[in-house]
């Protein structure tokens, strides 16, 4: 029994424990600089990143103090990286005029750098309803494929329907949307872009953008052209009417136009101006971009000179 050697040494125990100092040391073996040549955006990347004004300060930012909070980044096969999350820094980067951004490599799959991908971007002070709407689709969608696979324990796959359910819980439970809500988002990306931008815009609400999404391509389309005739966009009433119509068989393109015809509180009476004549009335040295604020101007003088008069008129 004393001669009897252990398995279990004290050498084999100290090396399943690191201090904290190389656990920080082995995080930032991670953290490199890469090329922006070698980084590519995420396939579908839901969110827009835009050239305005907070884009200019985050250059500056950049230029100055260059990426403070690194990318994250996975390798793929072919040796190049995907951008999980920083590409509002990487667009900086660009416009900063450097040639690296410096990332976190992580080990990933697709689903996972999915998820992650929402996660980090639904932290933005601003999201358009657009971009939440594809975003809650895929990270959806990579749950499920998830939640879906044969579990280690019995490799048996879960129900499809019981899938989809649980996950939109999940989901309403991590975010500020409920269950009903995010359903509703995931609805939006079934419209057409003109549509949807209308939905971004914030000229149609969620409630009649879901109707809209259960028509198919071509009756949206038919909508569009009304709402560009009419300068108006349906309501939630016509809306409903419309998806009956649409399941019914009977939603024809003058059938779309008969309901949007109606007149409604947000329809605006246009004002026609003939370009010639008011091109005539502006003096040659107003510039182009001037000339909305010299009409303006014009028409308070005249209304000043109209009500001055009908004073005098008066007396």
């Amino acid at each position: 029994m004393a001669g009897r050697k252990s398995d279990f040494t004290l050498t084999k125990l100290d090396d399943l424990f690191t201090t904290q100092a190389q656990r920080d040391e082995e995080q930032l073996s991670k953290i490199r600089d890469i090329p922006l040549e070698l980084i590519d955006d995420f396939p579908d990347h839901p969110f827009k990143v835009r050239d305005d004004e907070d884009m200019m300060q985050l250059v500056e930012s950049v230029k100055e103090r260059g990426v403070i909070t690194p990318a994250t980044v996975r390798q793929k096969e072919d040796g190049r990286y995907e951008l999980v999350s920083g590409h509002r820094r990487k667009r900086a980067c660009e416009l900063a005029g450097f040639e690296t951004l410096r990332s976190e490599i992580v080990d990933l799959n697709r689903d996972e750098a999915t998820i992650l991908m929402v996660e980090s971007n639904f932290q933005r002070s601003e999201i358009l309803p657009s971009e939440k709407a594809f975003a809650y689709k895929m990270r959806l969608e990579a749950m499920k494929r998830q939640a879906g696979r044969p579990s280690k324990e019995n490799g048996v796959p879960v129900g499809h329907n019981s899938i989809v359910g649980k996950s939109r819980e999940i989901l309403a439970s991590e975010s500020q949307d409920s269950n009903t809500q995010i359903q509703r988002y995931v609805r939006l990306t079934n419209l057409v872009p003109e549509l949807l931008e209308f939905v971004d815009e914030g000229r149609i609400k969620m409630r009649p953008a879901v109707e809209l999404s259960y028509l198919d391509e071509d009756c949206q389309r038919d909508v569009v052209d009304e709402i560009d005739l009419n300068d108006a966009t349906p309501s939630h009433d016509q809306t409903i009417r419309m998806r009956k119509l649409f399941n019914e068989g009977n939603l024809t393109t003058e059938a779309i136009h008969a309901v949007m015809s109606e007149e409604k509180p947000n329809q605006r009476e246009k004002i026609v101006l003939r370009g010639d004549r008011v091109r005539q009335l502006i003096p040659k040295n107003i510039p182009v971009s001037q000339t909305e604020d010299f009409v303006c101007k014009a028409l308070e003088h005249y209304n000043k000179f109209l009500r001055n008069r009908a004073e005098r008129d008066s007396r």
